[in-house]
């Protein structure tokens, strides 16, 4: 298995080789802008993330957008009812792609406690989820977690193929 970067401290000028992939994973994982959907106590602890003592600028998601079309992390943090959950998803159809969502909190994720007519049973029969964190409310700890969790999964993947297949096509 090759490595997604090399450096040889040898060449002038510090050459760096890398894949395309690679390099444009690593600046969308560094820079990621997110859309706190705080709507109930969640969203206490997701405020306490971004202040002083957590900080959340040390990952790369410092930079907190309210308007869907500037971010690319949807945070739902608490309860889903039916009536927020068309909001929900309208924010989520004007985010741009490549776009991804963490679901903070049992509420969020499942529901929590709340068996109720109102109360939507997770978020992911909304809109895709790529994170889930557990917790009533979680801790700051676990969505800074979560937030690694989101990192790997960008690394990962496959995005200059998936972004734009027509010039791929067009390539071969």
């Amino acid at each position: 298995m090759s490595t997604p970067v090399a450096y040889d401290s040898k060449i002038e000028g510090n050459v760096i080789f890398t894949k395309l992939d690679s390099a444009i994973n690593w600046m969308r994982k560094n820079s990621l802008w997110p859309m706190p959907m705080g709507l109930a106590c969640c969203a206490i602890e997701l405020m306490a993330t971004g202040a002083s003592r957590y900080d959340i600028s040390r990952f790369g998601a410092e930079v907190m957008r309210f308007s869907p079309r500037q971010s690319d992390v949807m945070i739902v943090a608490g309860t889903v009812t039916y009536k927020m959950a068309l909001a929900v998803k309208r924010i989520w159809d004007q985010m741009p792609e490549p776009k991804w969502c963490i679901a903070m909190g049992a509420c969020a994720s499942s529901g929590g406690m709340y068996r109720s007519y109102a109360v939507l049973q997770g978020i992911d029969t909304l809109i895709p989820v790529d994170v889930y964190i557990s917790g009533c409310p979680p801790r700051p700890e676990a969505l800074i977690e979560g937030l690694l969790r989101l990192q790997r999964k960008i690394e990962g993947e496959h995005s200059f193929l998936a972004q734009k297949p027509e010039l791929t096509a067009a390539l071969s």
